[in-house]
């Protein structure tokens, strides 16, 4: 029978193996405060976010108004719901991105998909390195000896 040190030490590094990955689990809510709604850019919002295994996507809308349908790819160009792989209609809905992959989501009210309704995710697994930021631009001024400028060059085109 393992004395309690020796359990508490093999629960300890459990902990220490799975609990940085649940920490580290973010909620994106989708749109951010503008929520799962009409006029909003989906694809710049994606694409300015990061999803890993263990985060979760949150949908808030007006059920009166919208729902969020989960297609495959190609449903997802067609704005076809008829083949859906979940549905969603609470206003405040909750998926759990578990797996690394593509998931696509749309809203199947009236003609709300093709006015660009729509959510294309790519998720990373838990543990997959953080893409390399980009550089960032320096508005320094320069150290030509000629400029006499301390304002960063603006073009007016």
């Amino acid at each position: 029978m393992a004395s309690n040190n020796q359990m508490l030490a093999v629960a300890a590094a459990i902990a220490v193996v799975f609990l940085p990955a649940l920490a580290s689990a973010v909620v994106h809510p989708v749109g951010d405060g503008s929520g799962w709604t009409l006029g909003f850019d989906y694809t710049a919002w994606s694409e300015s976010k990061q999803f890993r295994v263990g985060d979760a996507l949150v949908f808030n809308y007006n059920k009166a108004n919208h729902n969020v349908v989960e297609v495959t790819g190609p449903d997802f160009k067609a704005c076809n719901n008829t083949k859906g792989l979940g549905a969603w209609s609470s206003g405040s809905d909750v998926v759990e991105l578990e797996k690394p992959g593509r998931r696509w989501f749309i809203c199947a009210v009236g003609k709300h998909c093709q006015n660009g309704m729509k959510l294309n995710v790519t998720i990373l697994a838990a543990d997959a390195p953080s893409p390399a930021p980009a550089p960032a631009l320096s508005t320094a001024p320069s150290s030509s000896p000629n400029h006499k400028s301390r304002r960063p060059f603006v073009s007016k085109w």
